[in-house]
């Protein structure tokens, strides 16, 4: 384009997306989904079904569903990609132990056993996937370069760990001395020893490394999330948010997995609050509500505090009652309720403000704001100023992009 002084290169239109990335994300996700589909049928066959079962498979369907949205919308972002492999991964692991153990302990004559016993241990491949998308989150890039020699450590045990699972495998399959445990994992790879003992060191070493890696991502993160503001701030929140969800509730599987009963049940869902780091990954990658992000942990702290305490109140009520005072149970079950009941309303007003105070800092301040202005507003005569004061009012509390005031005259 030419005009007065020259020329002005008219602005390039961006080079159209190739077809295959959403083609080749659906076939992705589409596998994960037949994968686990087929995973109920053959744990049933094993009678190995359990709650941990359906939490992993919540799990692997959540890692591949964020992943192939975000593959979908945003195709040259690795997040999206590494979530989803770390899905189909999770997916094929469980699945394929099921086949395994159908294969090689109950004495089901199944075709390719020897080849889903190869892929088996693709648990290796998801941990490096997920590791990956936590430290090159939001943008699929490294939140510092000083963080580079962190990624190659980290890419090259990955490689060998990854790469010695699979070979251990390939040699027990060759020497015929396949023996899998009673979860369908091979035993060379759960207790190395002999030939498989060198892959053993490198197992703990990645974990050693695992460990500091997700550390120094975390750390670099809380680096960013205090020098960001706006719209980084809230991706890093929901992050935060996921990651400490994810600990939580693999810490309490682990925990509580011995266990038997209704606390073994617990323990086996409580895996399934790993499906939240996905989740967090995809809202903050596709910016989709980030604000609520504080509401929400607001709301999640509040009510868990509430919870916890209005429970211990009613236990020692109980206790109270029935040790103490000697009432019956059924009667003292039923004043406990009752004064649980009652206290539910102002112990949940209290929380949740303690908890907007440290967590939801901009609710706080809102509160903080309208009141001030309803004190301002009981000395106040002048209605051009009241109507100045409760615009300012409303642009500091809600800070709307566009505010528009109307008044109505009143008949005398």
């Amino acid at each position: 384009m030419t005009v007065a002084g020259g020329t002005v290169p008219l602005p390039r239109k961006p080079a159209p997306l190739p077809r295959w990335p959403p083609l080749a994300a659906s076939a992705l996700g589409c596998l994960a989904v037949a994968v686990v589909a087929v995973t109920f049928p053959l744990g049933s066959m094993t009678h190995q079904l359990s709650a941990q079962t359906v939490a992993s498979s919540l799990v692997a369907l959540a890692f591949a569903a964020v992943g192939w949205l975000v593959a979908v919308r945003q195709p040259r972002n690795w997040m999206g990609w590494l979530l989803l492999a770390g899905g189909v991964f999770i997916a094929v692991n469980f699945a394929a132990s099921f086949y395994i153990e159908l294969a090689y302990r109950l004495g089901h004559h199944l075709p390719l056993a020897a080849l889903v016993l190869l892929v088996q241990p693709s648990w290796a491949p998801g941990i490096v996937c997920i590791g990956l998308a936590v430290m090159l989150f939001p943008d699929g890039r490294l939140p510092s370069p000083r963080l580079r020699w962190v990624l190659r450590v980290y890419l090259a045990l990955g490689v060998i760990w990854t790469g010695g699972a699979v070979a251990v495998t390939l040699g027990a399959i060759i020497a015929g001395h396949v023996r899998v445990d009673a979860t369908g994992n091979l035993i060379q790879l759960d207790h190395p020893s002999g030939t498989a003992a060198p892959w053993g060191v490198v197992q703990d070493a990645f974990f050693v490394v695992l460990v500091v890696v997700g550390a120094a991502s975390l750390g670099g993160q809380l680096v960013r999330f205090r020098r960001s503001g706006g719209e980084r701030r809230q991706q890093l929140k929901w992050l935060l948010a996921g990651t400490v969800a994810a600990i939580a509730g693999l810490t309490l599987s682990i925990v509580l997995s011995g266990a038997t009963g209704w606390v073994g049940v617990i323990g086996g869902f409580s895996f399934a609050l790993t499906a939240l780091l996905p989740l967090s990954i995809g809202v903050a990658v596709l910016r989709y509500r980030l604000y609520d992000i504080d509401r929400l942990v607001s709301r999640t702290l509040a009510y868990s505090a509430v919870t916890a305490l209005l429970a211990g109140a009613y236990a020692g009520l109980v206790l109270l009652a029935t040790r103490e005072l000697r009432f019956s149970s059924e009667v003292a079950v039923a004043v406990s309720t009752l004064a649980a009941a009652a206290a539910f309303n102002p112990v949940r007003r209290r929380v949740q403000h303690l908890v907007d105070r440290r967590f939801n800092r901009a609710r706080y301040d809102a509160d903080l704001i309208v009141a001030a202005f309803a004190a301002r507003l009981q000395d106040t005569t002048d209605p051009d100023e009241a109507r100045l004061d409760l615009g300012e009012t409303v642009q500091q509390a809600l800070e709307p992009a566009h505010l528009s005031l109307w008044t109505g005259e009143v008949a005398s």
